[in-house]
């Protein structure tokens, strides 16, 4: 699971997690349950730290209307939904059933299931339908590496001046920096550079987890 122990050394990841605040029994168990079903694919799931930090942008935030493109088995969408304001809402974009199905159980047993909606199919497609007279608060991108730059293309337009977007798995476990990049790596390295020079936000480019970028709107 990317929890930046490829990034950093045991030692200071060790310290990391035992200093910041723990993920709850229901978190821990949908890391638990996602490890049983689905073991080739855990490395989806983003890393305690990295939960607590992401709940802890949103409950600043606050968002009214919050965007998750990648939702894998739902940890990332619960750490984000637990910010919302009051009447708020997560949008969560998909194309696996199965996966999305594990979320489903969670965000019932944390009783988000009326706050978060799940749309299947291609991201592009559904962020290209939302309605632009409803700004985005805060969006979250974790899908399909070479979709990112189109997701960023859709998202910035519809977020809020001061929204928030985040981006993870901008360092894709090194692979950014091989010689011959594959790719998935090759996409990640592009669209790095390509933000860096967005003039609509501010960003940085934190080393939380598997590297994930923290852009405001201007």
């Amino acid at each position: 699971m990317a929890t930046g122990i490829e990034h950093v050394s045991r030692q200071i990841l060790d310290y990391v997690l035992t200093h910041s605040t723990p993920p709850d029994p229901l978190l821990s168990e949908l890391r638990a349950e996602t490890a049983r079903r689905f073991p080739d694919h855990v490395i989806l799931q983003i890393g305690a730290e990295q939960g607590m930090f992401m709940t802890l942008v949103s409950q600043l935030a606050a968002p009214r209307r919050a965007v998750e493109v990648g939702t894998f088995t739902g940890y990332s969408s619960i750490c984000l939904a637990r910010g919302l304001a009051p009447g708020g809402r997560l949008l969560c974009c998909d194309v696996n059933a199965e996966w999305t199905a594990l979320a489903r159980e969670y965000w019932a047993k944390a009783g988000l299931a009326g706050q978060i909606e799940l749309r299947l199919g291609p991201a592009a497609d559904t962020l290209r339908a939302l309605p632009t007279d409803e700004p985005i608060d805060l969006a979250f991108i974790d899908a399909d590496k070479t979709g990112y730059a189109s997701y960023w293309a859709e998202i910035v337009p519809r977020t809020r001046s001061g929204g928030i977007i985040l981006v993870d798995n901008t360092f894709l476990h090194g692979r950014i920096f091989d010689a011959d990049p594959d790719p998935d790596a090759r996409a990640i390295r592009d669209f790095n550079e390509q933000v860096i020079t967005d003039d609509r936000v501010e960003l940085a480019m934190l080393s939380i987890g598997d590297g994930v970028i923290f852009a405001r709107k201007k």
